[in-house]
């Protein structure tokens, strides 16, 4: 049997992100791979660390034993030591030992979806013991491997793929959080309504619409008077909501109109990765 085809996407976004991450990772000197990245704390090492060890969890590996350092000033949280263990038991590689483990983990994860035959809705394992669907397992991996894509892109300075099909798995991915953002965490008021209009190689227009209980949903129709309304370029949302940036550093990037207390208490709220 083959890819069930609602799974197909995560699998092709999947691999066109592996696949980039290695052509942009085998030709580093040692040095490169301690080149700090967006990614708070972590390295180009670090970053493909985490890649790795993501693949090796989708296919069944064990983790490792492990003990963390207690100076970890960006761990501060179980989620956050969770994936922290596989990045640091690989902190001492060596360059040819990255790359190598990154190509072995790439062909045993092609050979693993070659042969998935499972149900989109089956349940698996996910972090920290949670049971997810394969298939928010699969979107799941899809978007995380794409934003830690972008994250070595920043710190080599090779930019690109941010129309890839990763990204347009990571919009549907952060756009499912945003009724969350905007009712929830930023409280906004009411029986009204959020703009986002977004532009660049990803573009969308979408509108938070809250109602009378306080509850958000997401619609493609406009809104007409918005309580609030933001224009912003791609990169530039998927910086702030990943955690990458501050609203500060990213203000000459970011239109907000409307009530100024929820466009603050919006962008101040606006990341959803852990």
């Amino acid at each position: 049997m083959s890819l069930h085809p609602t799974l197909q996407p995560y699998a092709d976004a999947w691999t066109h992100s592996i696949e980039a991450i290695s052509e942009l990772v085998t030709p580093l000197v040692e040095g490169e791979w301690n080149r700090r990245t967006p990614c708070p704390g972590w390295s180009v090492r670090d970053v493909v660390s985490h890649v790795i060890g993501l693949d090796c969890e989708m296919l069944g590996d064990p983790r490792p034993i492990h003990a963390l350092p207690r100076d970890l000033f960006h761990v501060t949280n179980d989620q956050q030591r969770y994936m922290e263990m596989q990045v640091d038991v690989r902190r001492h590689h060596t360059a040819p030992e990255m790359t190598s483990e990154l190509e072995y983990v790439i062909i045993r994860r092609n050979r693993q979806l070659r042969n998935e035959s499972r149900d989109p809705g089956a349940k698996v394992r996910g972090p920290l013991g949670s049971e997810l669907t394969l298939e928010e397992s699969m979107r799941g991996h899809a978007f995380n491997v794409w934003v830690h894509e972008q994250d070595l892109r920043a710190a080599l300075g090779r930019p690109g793929n941010l129309d890839s099909p990763g990204a347009h798995i990571a919009r549907d991915v952060l756009l499912g959080e945003l009724p969350a953002v905007v009712a929830e965490k930023s409280n906004a008021p009411r029986s009204s309504a959020v703009v986002f209009d977004v532009h660049g190689p990803v573009e969308f227009l979408r509108t938070i619409r809250i109602d009378i209980q306080g509850r958000g949903t997401l619609e493609t129709a406009p809104a007409l008077g918005p309580a609030a309304t933001f224009i912003l370029d791609w990169e530039t949302y998927v910086r702030l909501a990943c955690g990458r940036t501050t609203p500060d550093a990213v203000a000459d990037r970011v239109k907000a109109e409307g009530d100024p207390e929820l466009t603050a208490a919006v962008l101040r709220n606006f990341t959803v990765t852990p």
